[in-house]
């Protein structure tokens, strides 16, 4: 006679169990809710602060490198449109791709209405977005300290601040193991990077002059040029790189450049080639800053191989 009662009691006391657990769940999912609601400030590499009442979640970049940050930050389903030539990852393929720093599809974009536009400083396309009333943070990428800042600016507007300070902590343990992979008859050779088939380089200023650099290795134009100058080829042969590095297929040619085939590394083929995905990612100021300083470290290795044996 008592068991009815007691079963009575048991439901009641699970019932009460169970709305006590569903309003914790509750309250938990409101605050986690109220924290990614919670308003962002970042101030852009223009000095233009930018106040947003949530974290955006429709974001369109017009840089491959910003794309790639936002990507590596967690934020990649956020992405709703890139510019034209962000390629990685490869799901990036599938998003709208909107023109690049002057020619950007201005009435595509409008259309995605994103909450935030992340572009170039040199974008002059980026007024016409902000006059129409859109939200843009502009940000340079040109040296390490750029691409520290980009991070540390994308995480904060992500909502997630402390990620930047973890993704560039990992970079720069990447940096460290590859200068500690170079070989030490390549410290202090001279070398000349070759932007997109030249008649540009790498200057010593440039996130790429200062990875060299990092690697134990002497950048051929000096700083004084600016970070990506034209040079004129006579340049390249009077400076004498130890080492020259660029696309593969242009390595193949260079000793049909006036005067190049003279050079001691086109003759002894003291070459680096990267085929175009590895390339992109040497010549672009992102996250993959230290998977690039590790790829070059493996191509001096095999340099240096030869003459260890």
């Amino acid at each position: 006679m008592s068991a009815a009662p007691c079963g009575r009691g048991l439901r009641r006391r699970r019932f009460w169990l169970g709305a006590l657990w569903l309003g914790a769940l509750w309250l938990a999912g409101a605050w986690l809710a109220t924290a990614r609601a919670a308003p962002v400030a970042v101030r852009d590499d223009r000095g233009v602060e930018l106040r947003l009442t949530a974290p955006p979640r429709r974001i369109v970049t017009m840089l491959p490198s910003l794309t790639e940050t936002v990507w590596v930050l967690g934020a990649g389903a956020r992405l709703v449109g890139v510019d034209r030539y962000s390629n990685w990852p490869a799901a990036v393929a599938q998003l709208p791709h909107l023109g690049g720093l002057d020619d950007a599809q201005i009435e595509a974009i409008a259309a995605l209405r994103p909450d935030v536009i992340l572009a170039s400083t040199s974008s002059r396309a980026m007024d016409r977005l902000q006059a129409l009333g859109f939200a843009v943070v502009r940000l340079k990428s040109e040296t390490h300290a750029d691409v520290r800042r980009t991070l540390a600016v994308v995480a904060a507007l992500l909502g997630t601040p402390e990620r930047g300070q973890q993704v560039w902590a990992g970079i720069e343990r990447q940096l460290d193991a590859a200068a500690a992979r170079v070989p030490p008859a390549l410290r202090g050779q001279s070398v000349y990077f070759e932007i997109g088939g030249g008649p540009y380089a790498a200057g010593t200023s440039s996130f790429i002059g200062q990875t060299l650099a990092r690697l134990g290795l002497v950048n051929i134009v000096p700083a004084a040029l600016g970070p990506f100058p034209k040079l004129n080829p006579e340049f390249v042969v009077r400076a004498r790189p130890d080492l020259i590095i660029g696309l593969r297929r242009d390595m193949s040619t260079l000793a049909e450049r006036p005067g190049w085939g003279a050079l001691a590394a086109v003759r002894e083929r003291r070459l680096c080639g990267f085929d175009s995905d590895d390339y992109d990612m040497l010549v672009r100021s992102g996250p993959r800053l230290g998977e690039a300083a590790v790829l070059l470290a493996d191509c001096l290795g095999r340099l240096a191989a030869p003459a260890a044996r």
